[in-house]
């Protein structure tokens, strides 16, 4: 892919969570299952970076569970992260026994250079529906490798992966790519442009991936995978959850 298109799309998902943010975040008011399952093996002392935290829900969980880490969570919109500050330090919410730090930062950008993060290493990095909102195979691999770089010699990359295709009702949401001034020959294989209609209008970039292009993702990167599973919808199968580690290199 062009890297001008590349950016082009960048710039329409950062649009779309900075114009929709109100009526996104209320439509993700509770996790998915597959959230919740990865979740369950956090430990209580973990140092945990959440990329693309949106309205805060990790953190928020992570309160109603013995948790006493460090947490730091990340995402492009300004509204959303205001949204989980609020949530997470509201009087109703769980009390809080860890340190939380929300930042503001572009995962398509040197977004490891931001103060909390430079220097640091991460015990879990998740990476929730995010993945498939980077366009290009040159911008993944740039940010996959700032996450390998972030992670402890031991720590766990968590990703999921939204599996619109097998939905009926997500597949009558993809759009033509002219109605982004593209052509289909323009964007890369499994590229596709789904619309919003809650609250508002909207269109965003999506990358369909299966369990083959995650695992070329994960050895060009330095990962190798730990375990994967489908999970969330209701056929179960709307998410492709992976875990990695960092690849051990061979003693000389």
């Amino acid at each position: 892919m062009d890297p001008a298109i590349a950016q082009r799309l960048v710039a329409l998902n950062n649009q779309f969570y900075q114009r929709l943010a109100a009526p996104f975040s209320a439509s993700r008011s509770s996790l998915q299952p597959g959230v919740m399952k990865v979740l369950e093996d956090v430990p209580a002392e973990a140092h945990v970076l959440d990329l693309g935290c949106g309205n805060g829900g990790v953190a928020r969980q992570l309160a109603q569970r013995v948790y006493r880490g460090r947490y730091v969570g990340v995402d492009f919109s300004a509204e959303l992260l205001e949204v989980a500050r609020a949530s997470v330090g509201a009087p109703h919410a769980a009390p809080l026994h860890f340190d939380v730090q929300f930042i503001q930062a572009d995962l398509t950008s040197q977004f490891n250079q931001h103060s909390a993060i430079r220097d640091r290493h991460f015990d879990l990095v998740f990476a929730i529906a995010v993945l498939h909102h980077i366009p290009s195979r040159e911008l993944r691999l740039g940010f996959l490798r700032q996450v390998h770089g972030l992670l402890s010699p031991s720590g766990r990359f968590v990703l999921s992966n939204w599996q619109f295709l097998n939905s009926p009702r997500l597949r009558a949401r993809i759009q033509p790519w002219s109605a982004f001034d593209l052509d289909q020959a323009e964007v890369d294989a499994g590229d596709y442009l789904l619309d919003w209609r809650r609250g508002g209008s909207g269109l965003r970039y999506v990358h369909h991936f299966d369990e083959a292009e995650l695992r070329c993702l994960a050895a060009e990167a330095g990962f190798t995978v730990a375990y994967s599973f489908l999970s969330d919808g209701k056929g179960g199968n709307l998410a492709l959850y992976h875990v990695w580690v960092v690849e051990e290199k061979p003693t000389p």
